[in-house]
């Protein structure tokens, strides 16, 4: 049986096109869901539960999920009570289905309580309005209610019902320790993913960190089409529209657009292909711009790093699709002193691409200068962190940063590299942040040399610490704070001012300002950026393609003769390829696909996955110590490639 959900009718919000492909097996689709990869990286059933201890007594209902006339069926006996509170219940009519988190009823009054993970700060009262409509990223959400809200109207015509969206409020703090290990993450043997909470009533788990707010008017807005969501459909029109075609499961033909299609999920690996897996994004442009293979080879807009995105827009409207047809004033070219613009970069990009050039560029005399400066030895750091919707303690705010995980390498002046430090904490319900930064300051201390990060992540975190420490009653709170203030800089949003005299560098603006490798496609990511260094430095794989107990290197997790560098048929092995996966069958890649769109982060999503199922789940000893030795591993290679990194540059400068 097909019906339009109220997911899918947020898929078809995007591109209506989407509710043909989604699916389907047959098709490719990168957003796959995986609802216990979910549940560890953002709380999301913690909260539900959570939010369901604010109303009690209320009837859940069970069975198949997929079962729509028996979940309605159910729902409908229950309503036949004059009051009653019910969580998940189904409403369905005509095609159309959903399941309604929390439904207070009180006679024909209607409470509909949608639950989310997502943070907002209650005191604020611009949260989810701008001037003139719906903030985008409240967007799916609002239009998820209004579209419950139609369901259960056309269901009950002679019902008067108010939504409401409850959240996690990030102005509150909690006032117990443990809350978050009150509600455990289960997975059973058929793959379904549910919670054993450990309390039975709200008063259990102290003030609550959850906020309500009525959304009455502005779903009313939407139902009036005053807040659109920008696709140029009315509300009711895009029910219409959606419910026709995903029940008759007829393909809507909708406009192809840069913003939309760029982001598709439905498009093709060359692994996918191998599946036999079909491309929704091709056949697309098949069917509306008459694409052939020729074209789906060519270098394409989609696809230029750097160049704004309003560019895209335009010269998509123009049917300029494909990068051999672009000027450098399409692309609002603009140069910047010593140093590399993100245009220039679009352009080196383009050019490489168009002409099928790998060689790299590199401005010697940028990066010569910008080496110059640098102290030995020199300090190489990555932090892995996550946030929690629900806190592990006492006075911590819902999603806080929490630091579990760092490594650090020093390469020192003769070239010898030591995996010097490293530090996990994989104890469940507890804060480490304070243990973390005292074993950061012992690790980094013993000299004034260079110490760099991977882009801003590390910084932002520091920052975050410094906050906690100034808040905290820590006995060595002064001592921790200068150090941090002397290894990092303010931010915008910092009430406090500083940039300390070992201010971190960071190795991604580096390579940003001074380095393009074609390799990477334009991405600066450091998994990007490390396969296409070794691809390019002989002197890398020369040296790496040895064991390490050939090299002058130690390393804290993997044996003396493990090699980093291994060729395939006269291409490089991605060094993360070779490491273990953090779970049974998944890779760190396919985790990041999973959950990039709930976390809205391109790396490290691994890591604080597996870091959630060392939190919220009942593991075996055995089990916690291959979790930890995985992620030990990870975060060495990540220190361990920035020196690689570094070394490449050291090369390029230094050749002549």
């Amino acid at each position: 049986m097909r019906v339009l959900s109220k997911s899918r009718f947020k898929l078809g919000l995007e591109c209506p096109n989407k509710l043909y492909y989604t699916g389907k097996k047959d098709y490719a689709n990168k957003k796959n869901e995986n609802p216990f990869l979910e549940a560890l990286a953002k709380g999301g059933f913690q909260v539900e539960e959570l939010a369901r201890l604010h109303y009690p007594n209320g009837i859940l209902i069970e069975g198949n999920p997929w079962d729509y006339d028996a979940t309605w069926n159910q729902t409908q006996e229950l309503l036949k009570e004059e009051n009653i509170i019910i969580y998940e219940a189904a409403f369905l009519n005509k095609g159309l289905f959903i399941r309604a988190d929390i439904l207070v009823k009180r006679g024909n009054n209607i409470q509909l309580i949608e639950v989310k993970s997502k943070s907002y700060n209650s005191k604020d009262k611009n949260s989810f309005l701008t001037a003139k409509n719906i903030k985008s990223e409240w967007k799916p959400y609002i239009f998820d209610i209004a579209f419950q809200k139609h369901v259960i109207i056309e269901c009950y015509p002679e019902w008067e019902v108010k939504p409401y969206i409850m959240l996690v409020d990030k102005s509150k703090k909690a006032s117990i320790d443990g809350l978050n290990q009150l509600f455990r993450i289960t997975n059973d043997a058929n793959g379904r993913t549910g919670i054993k909470t450990l309390v039975n009533s709200i008063e259990e788990t102290g003030t609550s960190v959850l906020g309500i707010s009525n959304v009455s008017e502005m779903v009313a807005k939407i139902e009036n089409d005053t807040y659109s969501y920008g696709n140029g459909l009315t509300f009711y029109n895009a029910i219409e529209s959606f419910r026709n075609h995903y029940l008759n499961d007829n393909y809507k033909n909708w406009e192809t657009s840069f913003m939309a299609c760029n982001k598709c999920e439905f498009q093709t690996t060359d692994e996918d292909k191998e599946k036999g897996l079909k491309s929704g994004f091709e056949e697309c442009f098949i069917k509306q711009h008459k694409w052939g293979e020729k074209e789906f080879k060519k270098p394409k807009i989609f696809d230029i790093k750097g160049m704004h995105f309003t560019k895209g827009i335009k010269l998509f409207q123009n049917n300029t699709f494909f990068m051999d047809t672009l000027t450098t004033d399409d692309i609002g070219y603009k140069e910047e002193a010593g140093k590399l613009s993100n245009t220039e970069r679009a352009w080196l990009q383009i050019e490489r691409e168009v002409k099928k050039d790998e060689t790299i560029y590199v401005d010697k005399e940028g990066l010569r200068e910008e080496i110059s400066n640098w102290i030995y030895p020199l300090h190489f750091i990555d932090f892995e962190t996550c946030t929690a919707a629900l806190p592990f303690n006492k006075g911590r705010r819902p999603y806080e940063q929490i630091a579990f995980q760092f490594s650090h390498h020093i390469f020192r002046k003769n070239g010898q590299i030591e995996h010097a430090n490293e530090y996990i904490s994989n104890k469940a319900g507890y804060f480490p942040n304070f243990d973390f930064i005292r074993e950061l300051k012992k690790a980094l201390e013993k000299d004034d040399g260079t110490i760099f990060r991977f882009h801003n992540h590390e910084n932002t975190i520091l920052n975050a610490i410094f906050n906690q420490l100034n808040e905290s009653e820590e006995k060595d709170k002064d001592e921790l704070i200068n150090f941090i203030q002397s290894i990092s800089h303010s931010t915008s949003k910092s009430a406090t001012k500083w940039k300390g005299k070992r201010d971190m560098v960071d190795l991604w603006l580096i390579a940003k300002n001074f380095y393009f490798n074609p390799l990477t496609k334009g991405s600066n990511s450091l998994k990007d950026l490390l396969p296409a260094v070794l691809n390019k430095s002989t002197y890398l794989q020369n040296k790496y393609s040895k064991p390490l107990n050939d090299l002058s290197i130690t390393s804290k997790n993997f044996s003396e003769n493990h090699i980093w560098l291994d060729m395939n048929e006269g291409e490089i092995i991605n060094p993360y390829k070779k490491l273990p996966p953090v779970f049974d069958n998944w890779t760190e890649e396919e985790i990041e696909q999973s959950i990039s769109d709930i976390t809205n982060i391109n790396e490290g999503g691994a890591a604080l996955t597996a870091y959630g199922k060392l939190q919220y789940t009942d593991m075996e000893k055995a089990e916690i110590d291959e979790l930890t030795s995985a992620l030990l591993k990870y975060c060495e290679l990540d220190t361990l490639a920035m020196v690689m990194i570094y070394e490449h540059f050291k090369e390029l400068i230094d050749s002549i």
